[in-house]
């Protein structure tokens, strides 16, 4: 596991977009695992910058939505869909063909996440997977619980979790999503962990302990092989005492 430091959020978003970009240089068809919300906003704004630039090098990436919200309507502005879809997918120009995501509204969740297990026994595996880390220590919709499930699934979420700020909005907030599993994680071939602010202080230090706990979802990291935690200043703060 390996933890780099930046001086603020601009200079960690920088290294992740240069982080995915090396990737995509070596597999032009790579499949890019991607989280929605605020951390990841700049890292996608420069990846659409190079996009404008240089158009082909993009022509062939594959995304796959890493988790959503359940029991919102299609196209809710709030889903992660819509979140990725302005800041990911439309700036990159990338079609259904080559997404892969969980539909929100979907009557039958278990049935859909099934569906996204079936594409990415075809498409998979993940080659960059970028998560954030939650302030209750989930990954994806991987709430802290007794058990971790290791494929797609739906999730119970956890009063912290629905009170996300792409919620703030919401007068009823949804109470289960749909995740990819820690397995499905795990067989990553590279997963760039993104740390942003000092309210996420806590949990970074406690991640960096090795030990592995269901109580504590992103410990799992421990047992991959390749591992890069990308922190900003008011994160990482105090790591080094």
């Amino acid at each position: 596991m390996r933890v780099l430091a930046s001086e603020n959020l601009e200079t960690m978003s920088r290294l992740a977009a240069g982080f995915v970009v090396a990737a995509l240089r070596r597999r032009p068809d790579m499949v890019l695992c991607a989280s929605a919300g605020n951390t990841p906003t700049g890292t996608y704004a420069r990846l659409a910058a190079l996009h404008r630039r240089q158009p082909r090098l993009f022509t062939r990436i594959r995304i796959l939505q890493i988790d959503e919200w359940g029991g919102l309507r299609r196209g809710d502005p709030v889903s992660c869909e819509a979140d990725l879809h302005s800041k990911l997918l439309g700036p990159l120009q990338i079609g259904r063909d080559r997404f892969a995501g969980f539909r929100t509204d979907a009557a039958r969740p278990r049935r859909e996440c099934e569906r996204i297990a079936q594409w990415l026994t075809k498409n998979g595996p993940i080659d960059v997977c970028i998560l954030g880390l939650g302030r209750n220590g989930h990954i994806a919709m991987n709430e802290p619980g007794p058990n971790l499930v290791p494929h797609a699934h739906v999730t119970e979420l956890a009063p912290s979790s629905r009170m996300h700020s792409m919620l703030r909005r919401l007068p009823r907030k949804p109470r289960r999503g749909m995740t990819l599993g820690l397995g499905d994680i795990l067989c990553s071939r590279k997963i760039l962990l993104l740390v942003s602010g000092r309210a996420k202080r806590g949990v970074l230090r406690r991640l960096l302990r090795p030990s592995i706990t269901p109580r504590l979802p992103a410990s799992v990291l421990w047992l991959h092989p390749d591992v890069t935690i990308l922190a900003d200043k008011d994160a990482a703060a105090g790591l080094n005492r």
